[in-house]
């Protein structure tokens, strides 16, 4: 995450630049929710993700404008060579599975060990199950979903990215509790900078300040669509 002077396409000041990465198996959907999220599109035809790439949009949060750089890669065994700098400065993941897919839920698990073994250890994380719309296929129900969301300290969601039913929801979740968590510490940074009156070094200063580990408020129950 990086705080700065830096500018838009169009001369828009950007305040906080938050680097968001999607990971969960190949076809579960990652794409779709970029897409949604970034461009409100939906492509039926869309084909795997090779390698990575990532599209950015930028939003308004509590009057600050924030980039949201978000990172999609292939769940496929033989990109993992890409790890390492796929999460490095990561301050926010969606973890994605598919609700009509077993096996993607079961691979959350793992998925989630490789997480944490990369990225910040206070990397705010939003667990995902994707394709609500195929509520008459479901294999993974909201219960085994919300018991292990809440086991592992993460938010939870149920999204549908051809529907459009809770992409917003869900990246601006994480999106502003990373924003809370920041404001948080620039605030105390700067209180102890007052009080040893070297509050001057900080101003305008360019801070990177790691995603920090959300209050563990009843996170799971936070959003699940209908």
């Amino acid at each position: 995450m990086s705080r700065g002077g830096s500018y838009g396409e169009v001369g828009q000041k950007i305040d906080y630049v938050f680097k968001v990465v999607l990971i969960g198996d190949s076809a579960v959907g990652k794409s779709q929710l970029l897409a949604r999220f970034a461009r409100n599109e939906f492509n039926l035809d869309s084909k795997a993700t090779i390698g990575v790439e990532f599209q950015t949009r930028t939003l308004q949060i509590d009057a600050r404008t924030v980039k949201a750089q978000i990172w999609d890669t292939a769940g496929q065994e033989r990109y993992r060579a890409v790890t390492s700098a796929y999460y490095r400065g990561a301050v926010g993941a969606m973890l994605v599975y598919d609700i009509t897919k077993r096996q993607s839920f079961d691979h959350v698990a793992r998925w989630l060990q490789e997480l944490r073994g990369h990225a910040d250890k206070n990397i705010v994380i939003m667990l995902i199950g994707n394709k609500s719309d195929l509520g008459t296929l479901r294999v993974v129900s909201i219960e085994d979903a919300k018991e292990f969301a809440e086991r592992e300290s993460l938010f939870f969601m149920e999204t549908s990215a051809l529907e459009s039913t809770n992409v917003e929801n869900a990246f601006m979740t994480v999106l502003t509790d990373i924003y809370r968590v920041v404001s948080k510490k620039n605030l105390v940074a700067n209180e102890e900078a007052d009080s040893s009156g070297n509050s001057s070094l900080l101003k305008g200063a360019k801070i990177v300040v790691p995603g920090q580990q959300p209050d563990p408020p009843t996170k799971a129950a936070c959003c699940m669509s209908s």
